[in-house]
């Protein structure tokens, strides 16, 4: 059903204004017309992928993210529509694609994980050791299935993250010091894998972040990932990152992880999300 819906609001768009296209566009027809305009060899090193990509499993847990997002829960009995995700009570379209960002409610930077978190918390009345909240990972898991939905309304939005106060700047400037920074037993960075256009671990195209077209798909979470059999969120991400380069475990949701998540985020500024995303 919330597939469905957006495709009559990907058509009621093209038809529009092939200009204002980019909204509500299906992640298929977004990697597509990003194909067409890039041939990457990034973007098109999995054709199974892209053959799958109209019936991604990620949208059975958006729909499941999106019952929960509506239902009355937790000690307050209150469901998550008037949680606000940078755009105002209740509104999902386009958020996703403007996080990170400050909310002065929290005097914090937060991403959508950090942020969902805090609404559980402030309007259903749950706390960090609720399973709710606690089981991070997994398309099983709640937190999996409401990013997933929320994140869904932002399909084909142009990234946007605010850089109006001074602490989104500051986390966007500390997370690319981390991403050029060489540490670690094995001495890598972020950047030993993704500046160069066309690098390979093994088989694997890596993406650049000095491509746009390549680094949107890259950044584009919640995705499937075929080889988990499982939906992933972009806090997941930065952990397997690290943990590839050998680094200490990163706590989820920490400033840390946020600040990375920005820099990633403003790099593909003004490219179209690709969301929900299904990636190898």
């Amino acid at each position: 059903m919330l597939k469905k819906t957006l495709l009559a609001l990907s058509v009621a768009l093209a038809v529009t204004s092939a200009a204002n296209a980019g909204p509500g566009m299906l992640p298929e027809d977004v990697l597509d017309g990003l194909i067409k305009k890039s041939n990457s060899t990034y973007l098109t090193q999995s054709p199974q992928n892209l053959m799958m990509m109209p019936d991604n499993p990620a949208w059975e847990v958006a729909e499941a993210g999106e019952k929960l997002f509506k239902q009355a829960r937790g000690p307050k009995n209150a469901s998550l529509e008037q949680c606000d995700f940078g755009k105002g009570p209740g509104v999902l379209e386009g958020a996703h694609a403007e996080l990170p960002r400050y909310f002065a409610d929290s005097g914090k930077v937060m991403d959508l994980d950090t942020r969902l978190v805090h609404c559980m918390k402030t309007l259903q009345g749950f706390t960090s050791d609720d399973p709710a909240i606690k089981q991070k990972h997994g398309s099983k898991s709640d937190m999996m299935k409401l990013q997933t939905y929320i994140a869904s309304k932002s399909s084909g939005y142009a990234w946007n993250p605010p850089m109006n106060h001074p602490l989104e700047k500051a986390m966007r400037d500390a997370g690319e010091v981390m991403f050029y920074r060489r540490s670690g037993t094995m001495d890598f960075s972020c950047a030993t894998c993704h500046t160069q256009t066309g690098k390979r671990i093994r088989a694997s195209v890596l993406p650049s972040i000095y491509d746009a077209s390549d680094w949107t798909k890259a950044i584009s979470w919640p995705s499937h990932r075929t080889s988990h059999e499982e939906v992933r969120s972009s806090q997941h991400r930065v952990l397997e990152c690290l943990w590839q380069m050998r680094y200490p475990n990163i706590k989820i949701g920490s400033d840390a992880s946020i600040a990375m998540i920005s820099f990633w985020t403003d790099a593909a500024r003004g490219q179209p999300a690709i969301v929900p995303d299904l990636k190898r």
